[in-house]
């Protein structure tokens, strides 16, 4: 049952057509948000939101390449014209390229950058002062992983742009709390959650016990060798975490790691 955590609230989340930004933009349109979800998905990312407005909810797509500043600036003065004002950002498009170090393209490299965290920066950049405007209280909250925590052989690329996630965060914390704009910024780390990420990951990391190559990992397994819980995530709880630090619950909580793993961080 909807709490109304974030009623009268605007809310943008990149990646909002499926997996955790799908979850995220209907958690928070369910507790009184007016979400814009973006993606490069259209036809997926009009669906969420035409499913968001069908429950009573509030929600519209805007199609998004997050890799690219000029749609930022687009995206960030639709809604200002719209709304005026900007309460609550969800970074959290992403990609995830698996592969050996000494293997890996350089344009391979640079384009998992460029999306996880480029994306990440263009949207703090472009967001931030629309946010200012709103007089305080705004949330950013920045996608990483807990890839960002802990090193993984076969992902260190993906490690490097969701540790650069991880410590962006907290330099955008320190600086608005030096401004004293009420704006908060905290990065929220996943373990092995159940979404269409894996379904390219797969493709390009050996996991124990299966073939390498092989289209998708078998996630059962994964957690039952890494995580306590012994299972998966699912993209809802990710959202529960987000619903907290945009609501002002989380009033007095900036520049944190909230890690929602299932335990995997503790091994």
């Amino acid at each position: 049952m909807s709490t109304g955590r974030v009623t009268g609230k605007i809310a943008l989340v990149t990646g909002g057509a499926s997996g955790i930004g799908r979850a995220c933009s209907e958690t928070l349109a369910a507790e009184g948000a007016t979400v814009v979800l973006t993606d490069i998905q259209d036809t997926a990312g009009k669906a969420v939101a035409a499913a968001i407005t069908a429950r009573g909810g509030a929600a519209i797509f805007l199609h998004q390449d997050v890799t690219s500043e000029a749609e930022w600036i687009a995206v960030v003065a639709d809604v200002r014209a719209r709304y005026g004002r900007l309460d609550i950002l969800v970074n959290n498009a992403g990609i995830g390229i698996g592969g050996l170090v000494t293997e890996m393209s350089l344009e391979t490299w640079r384009r998992q950058q460029s999306i996880n965290v480029e994306g990440v920066f263009l949207g703090v950049k472009h967001c931030l002062p629309l946010m200012r405007e709103g007089g305080g209280k705004g949330s950013i909250i920045n996608m990483s992983s807990v890839a960002g925590l802990k090193g993984s052989a076969g992902m260190s690329s993906y490690c490097a742009t969701k540790g650069a996630v991880r410590l962006f965060t907290k330099s955008v914390a320190l600086e608005c709390a030096a401004a004293g704009d009420g704006i908060r910024c905290n990065s929220v780390h996943p373990g092995i959650i159940d979404t269409p990420i894996w379904d390219s990951i797969g493709e390009t990391i050996a996991v124990p016990g299966q073939q390498a190559g092989a289209n998708r990992p078998d996630l059962d397994a994964i957690t039952a060798m890494g995580a306590p819980l012994a299972r998966p995530g699912v993209p809802s709880e990710i959202a529960d975490g987000v619903l907290y630090l945009a609501s002002d619950q989380s009033s007095y909580v900036t520049g944190s790691e909230l890690v929602i793993d299932g335990g995997w961080v503790t091994r």
